[in-house]
């Protein structure tokens, strides 16, 4: 790889103009289009007045932000971000819970489900305990944010949050929750989270990367892990956490023991069992909790009349028997009860939230003695008091088909059960339908870009299959109120008179074909658009030096800025469609919206494998919508390396569930562990993560994979196979010789690199160095190289090239290359680490009016990322990282779009499809034409969003 650029040369990089030259193709987009006035154009890549004035507002921080920048060319960066100082002479924040007035007889009370996960059976759903001026949340597993904007949940409401387990699968969510509400309003807000003791080591992990200020209100509860105990005390009695005027919610600790061969290295010592076998305690991150919440009894309405039958007379009396005290009459001698003067009391109902992830779980489930007395009936005989009216079920359906466990069921008899543990007919019926419908209109237009996300399959919502809920029901059959969880069903609370299910939240089956109605409905046009795209692909896959154009119809216009290139690279000579598939899983920048997700990008090399790059929160299920719920799985077992480019959350939340996934998938077949390459600074919340769950992985930093350092590495291999005994003297590797220019030792930018100056050590880390030749050999690559970037402390971008291949003649064919930026502001670094790329995948996260922000937030806009490509001649660009101020497509100069795309979720780019791909982009347009500026209704907190980048 050619040497970087020094310093100097990075801060007097020349700006080249882009090519103003367009070569006329062929013509497209609709006749709408075509007549639309001037104005109109305009404002389609213009904000309107109303949008101008929030960001002139949202422009005053980084004005201030501006003076502190330093330049090159005509670009800059914010250097104190880079530094990672930016934020240290702000006033450290005190996050404040809100203090809400409530009203336990007025009020509105339900639990509702949230459906998350329940299409891609990639986490846990939530469930929403709901008053009128409180939000309790149980769970919080990946998506959840996405979840609350797409159906306005607002999460200004919630004041509590309950995990039932700590592990990524229930708490995948909560990094990315509470950096949005901490960075909500002037002060920022907070929420409380409560969890079992090991909540401490998720807590712990987080603070690599979410201020502890945003963490000061988690709560854990039950017994702790400790190196010095060699046992556990279990927790019988429930442990009040909340009891208000309004509920009470108790947590039962559910913690069961592992016998010896199951015992893992966080396990303490082998103890007794009360039936006499030699059993292991268990280790953090396996405690269940089963949560009560109890709502009190709304006391009968006072009756005077029966009170001046008793001979009261109105008064402080009257008082007295609505507080539950017995007064003595005024008029006759007897003593008068509440009893005598109120009605019947209502009973306050009690909704069990249930999880039981195991088999050893539901043992010690059924032998707690505190949950059994919330049954129908205690040993043989009828309770006396109020019953459970609920029992929420987030137990999977292997441990539900045990008979002890529906036996445990018949003792809540009189109780509703929902089953809410990744019930089967749920699969793959989008929850999130705003981004589901996006997706299905984008197949419709263009379906080798977008191929079907295997959704929409109303089969399943019909007909039951193995282990579902619907395969059980013979043996549930005594229990006629049990029925499958459905996202935002609700079970009514308050009023009394209203106590049971409601159904009208429920959202209606949608399916494609309506969808695509819709479209055509909307946008007449498309259908032609559509059959010219059609068109274009066809032509590409021709093996001819000009591409067939399309027949000039009446709807189409000559867009001049986008012409042939002319030239395909050597790489791309005979390439086969199962060499590589770039497919961007997220597209969006700092936090989910409806209809993009945050950042990762899957390199698919087929029956090679594949590569991760970033891994924000939900890149699981967004593989389950790509590829199928048994395919996702497939597409985890088969990754043979996970590359993450910083630690901002959008990037990398949603590793944890991925390795955890892979780690079930793989247990008891001989694999190794996945390399996972990335900052430091992500080793420590790694390292921290894995006494909570085993992530199976293999760490190694960033810094390690840079060209310099690769190159030292190879050289002292080579000197290996020369002389089999290394002298001590080149025992260690200097600090210096693994960096880059741009960052090394005495140069202006070294104080962007925070690092102790200690020597590599080559025993701990050339092993990893091995393993990392050996995995990109497997997947037919010939380097992974990371490179510096310009964004916050220890920021990178990658390359990867594929080996050379030889055709059928003999003839060598250069080896393909995709560069992927990262987060980064336009840097020398970058040009020269793309130079001649086929594919670079390059950050645009603001429009081109707005410099100044992504100077202040150390990011690119659309056409700082175009240029990039322009300097370092690439073939195609890809644009992805948007501010989730743009919706569904963002505001770009088409000026210079010739080899250039915009990316959008699901979006699948196979190398084959390259030629083609700019020429896509106009009909993307067509199809968007209405939405290239902020939808409001949507609700996207832009500035939160912004900051949090």
């Amino acid at each position: 790889m050619a040497q970087f650029l020094n310093f100097r040369n990075f801060l007097f990089f020349p700006s080249l103009p882009l090519s103003s030259k367009p070569s006329p193709h062929f013509r497209f987009l609709s006749t709408l289009v075509s007549s639309s006035s001037s104005s109109r154009r305009r404002n389609v890549n213009v904000p309107p007045l109303h949008l101008r004035r929030r960001y002139t507002k949202t422009t005053t921080t980084p004005m201030v932000e501006l003076e502190e920048t330093t330049s090159f060319g005509t670009s800059g960066f914010n250097k104190r971000r880079a530094e990672g100082t930016d934020k240290t002479d702000l006033p450290k924040k005190n996050l404040q819970l809100k203090v809400r007035k409530l009203n336990p007889i007025n009020t509105i009370s339900y639990v509702q489900i949230l459906g998350t996960g329940m299409d891609t059976q990639d986490t846990s759903p939530a469930v929403m305990l709901f008053f009128d001026k409180q939000r309790f949340i149980f769970n919080a597993g990946e998506g959840l944010q996405r979840f609350c904007t797409e159906h306005r949940i607002k999460l200004s409401k919630i004041d509590h949050i309950f995990l039932s387990r700590v592990c990524s699968e229930t708490a995948g969510g909560l990094p990315g929750l509470l950096l949005t509400l901490a960075g909500m309003g002037d002060e920022g807000m907070s929420v409380n989270i409560w969890g079992p003791s090991d909540l401490k080591y998720l807590v712990d992990a987080m603070r690599s990367f979410i201020p502890n200020a945003a963490m000061v209100h988690t709560k854990s509860f039950g017994p702790t892990f400790s190196t010095n105990e060699s046992t556990v005390q279990c927790q019988n009695d429930p442990i009040v956490l909340v009891d208000d005027e309004v509920v009470k919610i108790s947590a039962i600790i559910l913690q069961p023991c592992r016998s010896p061969s199951q015992k893992t290295d966080h396990s303490t010592d082998i103890v007794d069992s009360p039936n006499g076998k030699k059993l292991s305690a268990a280790k953090p991150g396996d405690m269940s909790v089963v949560y009560v919440c109890e709502l009190p009894e709304i006391k009968g309405k006072f009756d005077p009349e029966k009170a001046k039958a008793l001979g009261l007379r109105p008064g402080p009396k009257y008082r007295e028997l609505q507080l539950g005290n017995s007064v003595e009459s005024d008029r006759q001698n007897v003593m008068v009860h509440p009893s005598d003067v109120m009605d019947p009391s209502i009973p306050g109902p009690i909704v069990l939230v249930v999880d039981c992830p195991t088999e050893s779980h539901l043992e010690a489930m059924l032998s707690a003695k505190s949950l059994a007395t919330y049954g129908d009936q205690v040993g043989n005989l009828p309770k006396a008091d109020r019953s459970v009216s609920c029992v929420i079920h987030l137990t999977p359906e292997s441990v539900v088909s045990c008979s002890n466990y529906q036996n445990w069921m018949k003792t809540f008899g009189s109780a509703q059960h929902i089953m809410a543990g990744h019930e089967k007919k749920n699969v793959e019926v989008p929850i999130l339908k705003a981004s589901a419908r996006t997706a299905t209109r984008l197949n419709y237009l263009c379906p080798r870009f977008f191929p079907a996300p295997g959704f929409w399959s109303l089969a399943n919502q019909n007909c039951s299959k193995p282990g579902s809920l619907a395969s059980s029901e013979d043996s549930l059959s005594a229990l006629s109120n049990v029925i499958s969880a459905e996202n935002l069903l609700k079970f009514t609370l308050r009023p009394y008179v209203n106590l049971g299910l409601d159904r009208s939240s429920i959202p209606t089956k949608v399916s494609s074909s309506e969808i695509i109605d819709e479209l055509l409905s909307e946008i007449p046009e498309v259908v032609e658009a559509a059959q010219q795209v059609s068109q274009l692909c066809q032509d590409s896959s021709q093996t001819k030096e000009d591409t067939v154009p399309v027949a000039d119809h009446q709807m189409v216009i000559e867009e001049p800025w986008l012409c042939e290139d002319g030239i395909t690279p050597a790489c791309l000579e005979n390439i086969r469609r199962d060499d590589l598939e770039i497919v961007l899983l997220g597209t969006g920048s700092s936090q989910p919206s409806k209809y993009r997700n945050v950042t990762s990008i899957y390199i698919n090399l087929f029956s090679k494998g594949g590569v991760l790059l970033d891994c924000g929160e939900g890149t699981l299920g967004q593989l389950k919508r790509r590829y199928g719920v048994s395919g996702a799985d497939d597409v985890v077992k088969s990754l043979t390396c996970i590359w993450i480019s910083h630690i901002h959350a959008d990037h990398h939340t949603g590793l944890a569930r991925i390795l955890a996934l892979r780690r079930d998938l793989l247990r008891g077949v001989p694999h190794e562990p996945v390399l996972v390459v990335g900052p430091r600074k992500l080793k420590r919340y790694l390292d921290a993560y894995q006494r909570l769950e085993d992530l199976d992985m293999l760490f190694l930093d960033c810094k390690h994979t840079l060209a310099a350092s690769l190159d030292d590495f190879e050289n002292d291999m080579q000197e290996t196979v020369k002389s089999q005994d290394l002298s001590n003297n080149n025992a260690e590797i200097n600090a210096s010789k693994v960096d880059s220019t741009l960052f090394a030792k005495g140069s202006q930018m070294q104080s962007y690199w925070k690092r102790p100056g200690s020597p590599v050590d080559k025993d701990a880390v050339y092993p990893l160095l091995r393993k990392l030749k050996g995995v990109i050999q497997e997947a037919g690559l010939s380097a992974l190289i990371s490179f510096p970037v310009v964004h916050c402390p220890q920021s990178y971008g990658v390359v990867l090239k594929a080996e050379e291949r030889i055709n059928s003649v003999g003839k060598v064919i250069p080896g393909w290359k995709i560069v992927y930026s990262g987060d980064t502001r336009p840097c020398p670094e970058l040009i020269e680490a793309s130079r001649d790329a086929t594919v670079l995948i390059h950050e645009a996260t603001f429009e081109e009016g707005m410099v100044e922000e992504a100077i202040a937030k150390n990011h690119s806009t659309t056409n700082e990322a175009i240029e990039m490509g322009e300097k370092a001649n690439v073939y195609r660009i890809i644009l992805t990282h948007f501010s989730q101020r743009y919706p569904k497509i963002p505001v770009f100069d088409k000026a210079h779009m010739d080899k250039t795309c915009i990316a959008f979720d699901l979006m699948s780019i196979n190398i084959a499809d390259l030629a083609v791909l700019p020429k896509v982009l106009p009909y993307l347009k067509l199809l968007f034409r209405n939405d290239m500026i902020v939808d409001e209704s949507d609700d996207v907190v832009v500035d939160v969003a912004a900051s949090a980048s």
